[in-house]
């Protein structure tokens, strides 16, 4: 296993052969890549059910991800149009000053730093979403794995190195790093080599990556993803039409994988009145029978449990339903004012805790969006009747996530060129950016701009 400083120098030295291969090139590593994990899906489920207890069905379904995206950015190298160069040709009789020729492409920043995520030991992590993005951009990577799955980044790792060979990428194109503690990934980003950062995790330590970033003599971008509650806002009509559908959905989003999604429907919003009290009495039904489920990490499970601590010993929260067992799901409930006035209850509790915030009107609901920070994604569960509110609501929210539901679940991300994984600070340092889908790309290039050249250059 490499240190740090040799793999960033190994990754300096083949920046430059392998921002230079041909799309069709990348495409083939990102296949190879895509096809060696699926060769070792064995291996690899059985290390991800050992070392995070996620079900088996979850762990395939993540793998199978894993070489989807892959997949998705080899095909996007394969579609010429995807960094066409911008041209305008040149005016020289143009009055009152000739204009030159101006042509545009994108270039890649250089070696990109990757951190695995504790939560998606494969779709987020060795060979996830931003090691497919930047490797497809032509930045060589250096993952720091997650101390969580160790066995399961080195077996991924093992997939990528193997592929690189078989498809003759440059020595240095990909390296994983491991290491307990916070130094070895503070080395990772300060090291002047890197040239961007790839981060999915808290917000104390994705702020504490953009720090040395910015700290360093030549700053660089840091792509965290980070906190988010993913507010959903339970419309009038839409409880009165379907308060039991509703409940269900909530209560199947809240509790799948344990609530270790960084897009939990953290937060409900509602209207008092009837149609909220069938809708709390059908949660509290389904949320009574829950177990508590296995989490990822006991440091997951002790930051859980005193979350949900904290949320119990707030004035004028009570519980308004729980599972068995010491991690298992719990709702909580209060109202807006409490809520407006009681800046802890707008944290996320990574897990399946909820917080039910009622209002006593409608328009209280556009009011509260407003006052609540940059989220991954906002929800809307709204009827016909609805449409007046959620028009309403629509300009708020598109200020505030960077991806809005109607009528679905914010938990489950499609693997797609339109989906917008990302959202306003704190949900990640970066609100131009997705770390899912095709545009997740462009993190890692930056525009240059070429005037007056002949078309045989560059």
């Amino acid at each position: 296993m490499l240190d740090v400083a040799e793999a960033c120098r190994r990754a300096a030295a083949a920046f430059d052969p392998y921002r230079h291969t041909p799309d069709a090139d990348r495409a083939a590593f990102l296949r190879a890549i895509a096809a060696r994990l699926e060769a070792s899906a064995e291996p690899l489920v059985t290390a991800v059910r050992e070392e995070t207890a996620l079900a088996e069905a979850r762990a395939r379904g993540e793998l199978a991800r894993t070489a989807g995206q892959l997949r998705m950015f080899a095909d996007l190298l394969g579609d010429p149009s995807w960094a066409a160069p911008k041209h305008l040709p040149a005016q020289p009789d143009r009055q009152p000053l000739p204009r030159p020729d101006l042509r545009s492409r994108s270039v890649p920043l250089g070696p990109v730093a990757v951190f695995g995520a504790s939560n998606f030991p494969l779709a987020f992590s060795t060979a996830g979403g931003d090691t497919a993005a930047a490797l497809a951009a032509g930045c060589p990577v250096v993952v720091k794995g997650h101390p969580a799955h160790p066995h399961t980044a080195a077996l991924a790792a093992d997939c990528v190195l193997a592929a690189a060979t078989e498809t003759g990428m440059p020595e240095g194109v990909f390296a994983l790093v491991v290491g307990e503690g916070n130094e070895p990934g503070q080395r990772l980003v300060a090291d002047p080599r890197i040239a961007a950062v790839g981060f999915t995790g808290s917000r104390a330590g994705g702020l504490a990556l953009l720090a040395i970033a910015q700290a360093r003599p030549v700053p660089i971008p840091v792509y965290a993803e980070m906190s988010s509650v993913n507010p959903v806002f339970l419309l009038p009509d839409r409880l009165a039409e379907a308060a039991g559908e509703v409940a269900a959905g909530y209560v199947a989003s809240l509790t799948a994988s344990a609530g270790q999604f960084c897009t939990n429907p953290g937060l409900l919003f509602a209207v008092e009145g009837e149609a909220l009290d069938k809708f709390r009495a059908a949660v509290i039904d389904l949320i009574h029978p829950q177990k508590a489920q296995p989490m990822l990490t006991p440091a997951i499970a002790a930051a859980y449990r005193a979350g949900v601590a904290a949320f119990a010993g707030q004035p004028g929260v009570s519980q308004l339903a729980a599972g068995s067992g010491e991690d298992a799901p719990v709702v909580f409930q209060t109202a807006v004012e409490t809520f407006r006035s009681t800046p802890p209850l707008h944290d996320e509790v990574f897990g399946a805790a909820g917080l039910l915030v009622t209002c006593r009107a409608a328009g209280d609901l556009v009011e509260v969006a407003r006052s609540l920070p940059g989220q991954l994604t906002a929800t809307l569960q709204a009827a016909p009747g609805d449409r007046d509110l959620a028009a309403s609501l629509l300009p708020v929210l598109e200020l505030r996530a960077g991806r809005i539901i109607y009528n679905g679940w914010p938990t489950g991300v499609e693997v797609v060129p339109p989906m917008v994984h990302g959202g306003p600070y704190p949900a990640t340092s970066d609100s131009r950016s997705t770390s899912v889908g095709t545009m997740a790309i462009d993190r890692f290039l930056r525009p240059v701009s070429y005037q007056g050249f002949p078309p045989n250059l560059p």
